[in-house]
């Protein structure tokens, strides 16, 4: 065990001198401790986003109006501005944009050059199609140089561009299409995972039957292609596929960019839709969530520089999929000037090295993974080599334990880890760490510039050092412009606004501490209460998967207002291993000194696998429904999970 705020990495002087957020608050006649600057950001927000605009020196026009008017949920922001997402990502022209790496190996870069006349080909191909601004572009891509190339095209017009993985069901796509109607479809007729080839042609095929609105889909034959060790662009997609798809034209992706144009940017009001993301879609229809480019610009060019130190000559990795907003945020590197670098694969294939390799030798400079990652990289004894450039690890997806902090201080001396959480929700994170923090075991260094973060209690009052809701009381850029297909705006407001009129709240559950540093404790609305006392479920999952025997878990409070029920400990065990009596006095022991004696738990089932999204993320509140009586049919959608076969095996009787 690590004990919860152990230092372990503290900025050297070099290093706070040397930092993008330093050079920032000198420039803004700032200079001072990180809290004062957080302070002024958040009371004066009108006056902070002003500065960052300029900067970045952010292309566009700032506007006449008012910077901010108005109160959440009904905001407006740069009133006048014009801008585009895609003019500010391509600024640059020197050097190298944008690094690809596939799981067999495949590899392959592009100069800022390229990248931009690619974005001109695709762009001229798309007003073939007949995309103009406001138009909807989908895209059932991996994370293939092609899907950025396709999101700058659709945002240089104005298009609007939403982006589901291939590893989605197709009932989960559908869903997601079928709201926002896009006029383009862009997909590939397969991806590679884990070793094997996964053929989803036949799965195109049923998403563009179910979408009358599409003018043409384009294939990209990526499967097909790296099966005959070819670039996808030099394909054409198989005779047969134009034949089962009903709506339109089909065109291979060749086809698409066949014919050179001008790199030109429709510039847009700051608020106009940039892309949709949804929600996870555990339950119901997903909401599909409208960011605008002007928000994005902003809080990418400050959270990227701030909190991730990014810039110039600087490579960043995170381990994404195209259906996680975390893919969005990989590619505002190139809003600083950084190159993201873009892979395609699993994170263990072939081997729990794998992630770490392409860190070395793509001489990466910030490494980003999900939590699950880095702890299992400690259950499986790695140790990363090489990495000499690499200056800072982020962790996010999941709150990351003490003991994963500290295998990062162990295994990279010298290289900070920094533990961020938001969501697609904002497409950022509201918390997270910068150089100038020091890093302590299991703690959130900072609340992010330009974001309130507060912890609230029961009664809606901030409080400090207490776990409470965590909630934003002042506006960000970056919160959604809309929901598609909410014209009124009640869907919006009853997602985040519908506890605290006025304020934004997430749905996690938070402590801020008086120096500003944080911990985040899993969803507030799958939480433990016992006997009143309130546990995040990630403390939970520290204490019983730190056993070599568990390999997964997952813990139900079936308690109800003003009932307090069964709490359930569900477990996956590692091979070879048995639920033994004498490891459940273990479990129970363990849980009963490290959290509480009301946190042992009533029962403790052994199941075949954790239900989880798609991301990754443990399925508490779907799981806690069904044990309280709802179908499992109707409690979560099998389409937007890894493995919905398990779910069969949590019901209360089971």
């Amino acid at each position: 065990m690590v004990a919860e705020g152990e230092l372990l990495w503290e900025p050297s002087e070099e290093i706070v001198e040397s930092a993008r957020l330093t050079h920032y608050l000198r420039w803004l006649g700032r200079p001072g401790d990180y809290e004062q600057a957080w302070r002024w950001s958040v009371d004066d927000p009108a006056g902070f986003w002003s500065s960052i605009w300029d900067y970045f020196e952010v292309i566009g026009d700032k506007g006449g109006g008012p910077v901010l008017s108005g109160t959440m949920p009904e905001v407006t922001w740069f009133d006048g501005a014009s801008i585009n997402y895609a003019e500010n990502a391509l600024r640059r022209t020197e050097g190298t944009a944008v690094v690809f790496v596939s799981e067999d190996g495949g590899r392959q870069e592009l100069t800022w050059a390229e990248l931009r006349a690619e974005v001109a080909r695709v762009r001229a191909g798309l007003v073939r199609l007949g995309v103009g601004r406001g138009d909807r572009v989908a895209a059932y891509l991996p994370n293939i140089p092609q899907a950025l190339i396709a999101c700058l095209a659709t945002a240089s017009l104005g298009a609007i561009w939403s982006a589901g993985s291939p590893d989605f069901g197709v009932p989960s796509i559908v869903d997601r299409f079928r709201q926002i109607e896009p006029k383009v479809l862009i997909a590939v007729d397969g991806y590679l995972y884990n070793g094997k080839s996964y053929d989803r042609s036949a799965a195109v095929n049923e998403i563009a039957a179910a979408l009358p609105s599409l003018r043409a889909t384009v294939w990209i034959p990526y499967l097909a292609a790296a099966e005959e060790g070819r670039a996808p662009q030099q394909a054409e997609p198989a005779p047969g596929h134009a034949g089962q798809v009903p709506h339109g034209e089909v065109i291979g992706w060749e086809g698409l960019r066949a014919e050179e144009g001008p790199l030109e940017f429709e510039r847009v009001p700051f608020d106009h839709p940039l892309w949709i993301l949804y929600s996870s879609g555990t339950t119901g229809l997903p909401k599909p969530i409208v960011h605008g480019h002007g928000g994005v610009v902003l809080e990418h060019l400050k959270s990227l520089a701030f909190h991730q130190d990014l810039g110039e000559g600087e490579v960043f990795f995170w381990y994404t999929t195209t259906g996680w907003m975390m893919w969005n945020y990989l590619i505002g590197a190139l809003l600083v000037g950084a190159t993201p670098v873009l892979y395609d694969g699993s994170a263990t294939y072939p081997s729990p090295v794998a992630l770490w390799r392409i860190a070395d030798s793509e001489d990466v400079t910030y490494f980003g993974v999900g939590a699950p990652y880095i702890m299992a990289s400690l259950k499986a004894g790695v140790h990363p080599e090489g990495l000499e450039r690499l200056r800072g690890v982020g962790s996010t997806g999941s709150p990351l334990p003490p003991e994963g902090f500290a295998w990062v201080a162990a295994e990279l001396p010298g290289v900070p880890v920094g533990s961020f959480s938001g969501g697609t929700d904002v497409c950022t994170g509201f918390v997270g760490a910068t150089m100038l923090h020091p890093i302590r075991a299991g703690i959130i260094p900072c609340r992010s510039l330009g974001a309130k973060v507060e912890s609230y209690d029961p009664l809606g009052k901030p409080v400090i050092g207490e776990v409470g809701e965590l909630v934003v009381t002042r506006p960000m850029p970056s919160m959604p412009v809309m929901f598609w297909n909410d014209p009124a705006g009640e869907r919006y407001a009853e997602s985040y606004f519908d506890v605290y009129p006025g304020v934004w709240r997430h749905g996690d559950w938070i402590k801020v501490n008086e120096d500003g540093s944080c911990v985040i404790y899993g969803r507030s609305d799958s939480t433990l209460n016992r006997g009143g006392v309130r546990m995040g479920t990630s403390e939970f999952y520290r204490v019983v998967e730190r056993f070599e025997e568990i390999a997964d878990s997952l813990v139900i409070d079936t308690g109800q207002l003003g009932q307090e029920g069964r709490l359930l400990l569900y477990v996956t065990l590692a091979e070879g291993a048995e639920l033994t009596e004498p490891l459940e006095r273990a479990l129970a022991d363990a849980l009963r000194r490290e959290l509480s004696p009301r946190h042992v738990p009533n029962e403790i089932r052994v199941v075949p696998g954790i239900p989880r999204t798609l991301s990754g993320k443990k399925l508490e509140v779907p799981v806690r429904k069904i044990l309280l009586g709802t179908p499992v049919e109707q409690a979560a959608n099998p389409d937007a999970m890894a493995n919905p076969e398990v779910l069969r095996y949590f019901t209360e009787g089971s």
